[in-house]
């Protein structure tokens, strides 16, 4: 497992591979607006009741909304307020519910099928959903049609990483985790630009996502993961598929087919195709499953917890989206420069431990020194996020190839399970008490993170033998 075989064939990362991260990180924007735009579709309104000419009362029979900011969302469209605002809390609600799982089905389908098809399958039917959900003519409807949304947000943001990450060589995965974020961090950026001049929610609904229906072509320009390929014993795909990357790499060809047959010797006799029971049939995986879905639960409730206090900025809407993007923008940098000169677990446990103590800073500083409360509050933000990414490519590197994917979704399947708990503790009525939650649970993830075996510089398992004789 020393020797990366598909990176000496085709490079850490050439001009294919540069290829690939485009066509995903522009096929993924319809999945990373929908990730976004709940401020812009379902926000909270202002409203002056008809009935007595009273602001924000209720109950309310003839509201009339301000349409100053938004001039049409869901919330105003459907009169989701005072006694039916949990409808608007449901309508995310049912996203969430879906990505989870997304994440356990195209997981799976991954991991049996192969990476391109799902990856198809996923950017194409996030866009046909967005779609339908901007012609509905009930909230009902609106409300069924964001779960097929969530279902292929979570396959996206899974799939596309998995692709990613499996064609890259060993060296360059630090790089890899960082520019697999653009998609989300320029989405974040161009959503608040694009919402400022699009005011109506069903047109914006279909402004970002229509124009992505070219994702279609994509059949014809992503290649299947040849490490999948080598892993389900399908040799001669991976051959030509490999062939025609290193071509494009500018690098010999006369070696791959020697380089394959080496990665079919080393996974002969092994476990082909794995599945969900996989995750606990064998004492180490079955440990690193338990760890690794804590985390990425700790991780998940750390992260939105602290993201419910920057979004009660005061000012301009659109501009503080764009402010919550510039402060989660610097963390890509550090994750890059974490992952190169630190090893997997200093990172992940430094970051972690960063948004706790920043946290703990939070909690002492006096209430009226606001500059310094956000200040320390973005700082825990940019923590949890860099937390975030990294665990994305520390669990990717731990799970071998034949469960890789399902490993992932389980994962994600709890950090779902983190963000649902997340506002609740936010609402607690003590925000002393709110924040010392989330600063122990950053701790927690820190912790659990001392357990798992270090995996800087080491070539993708492909087999679960492979992790379970790996020395930690």
């Amino acid at each position: 497992m020393d020797e990366d075989h598909i990176e000496t064939a085709i490079g850490r990362f050439g001009k294919y591979q540069t290829w690939v991260l485009f066509l995903i990180t522009v096929g993924r924007f319809p999945a990373e607006y929908q990730l976004n735009n709940v401020v812009f579709i379902i926000p909270s309104v202002e409203y002056v009741c008809l009935d007595n000419n009273v602001t924000n009362h209720c109950p309310c029979e003839n509201p009339e909304y301000d349409t100053s900011t938004i001039v049409s969302s869901v919330t105003s469209e459907w009169d989701l307020i005072c006694d039916r605002t949990y409808l608007a809390s449901l309508a995310q609600s049912m996203m969430q519910i879906g990505i989870l799982a997304g994440s356990l089905l195209f997981g799976y389908l991954s991991d049996r099928y192969g990476r391109k098809s799902v990856v198809l399958i996923s950017l194409f039917f996030e866009v046909v959903s967005v779609v339908v959900s901007a012609f509905v003519p009930h909230f009902w409807m609106f409300l069924v049609c964001r779960f097929p949304i969530g279902v292929t947000l979570g396959g996206v943001m899974l799939c596309c990483y998995i692709l990613l990450i499996e064609l890259c060589g060993k060296s360059f995965r630090p790089y890899a985790a960082g520019l697999q974020e653009m998609p989300f961090l320029i989405s974040y950026f161009t959503l608040p630009i694009i919402a400022y001049f699009v005011r109506e929610w069903r047109t914006l609904q279909l402004v970002t996502s229509v124009p992505w229906v070219i994702v279609v072509v994509y059949y014809w320009l992503l290649p299947e993961s040849p490490r999948w390929l080598i892993t389900v014993g399908r040799k001669k795909e991976a051959i030509q598929i490999l062939t025609n990357i290193a071509k494009r790499n500018n690098r010999p060809t006369d070696n791959i087919e020697a380089l394959v047959e080496k990665l079919e010797l080393l996974n002969k006799n092994q476990q082909k195709t794995g599945n969900f029971i996989d995750l606990f049939k064998t004492p180490k995986i079955r440990v690193y499953t338990m760890i690794v879905a804590l985390i990425w639960m700790f991780c998940s409730h750390t992260f939105f917890g602290i993201n419910q206090y920057i979004g009660r900025l005061q000012g301009n809407l659109y501009l503080n989206v764009l402010l919550s993007a510039a402060c989660l923008t610097p963390g890509l940098i550090i994750v890059i420069i974490a992952t190169l000169h630190l090893r997997r677990k200093v990172s992940v446990i430094a970051s972690f431990t960063t948004a706790a103590v920043s946290l703990l800073v939070f909690i002492i500083v006096p209430s009226d020194l606001r500059a310094a409360t956000l200040t320390f509050a973005i700082i825990g933000l940019i923590g949890a996020y860099t937390s975030f990414v990294q665990i994305y490519l520390y669990s990717s590197e731990i799970f071998p190839t034949v469960i890789r994917n399902q490993a992932i979704g389980f994962a994600s399947m709890f950090a779902r399970f983190g963000g649902f708990v997340a506002p609740f503790v936010v609402n607690i009525g003590i925000e002393w008490v709110s924040i010392l939650i989330f600063s122990g649970v950053a701790f927690g993830a820190a912790i659990l993170c001392y357990f798992l075996p270090e995996t800087k510089a080491t070539t993708l398992p492909n087999t679960i033998e492979q992790r379970e004789h790996a020395k930690m």
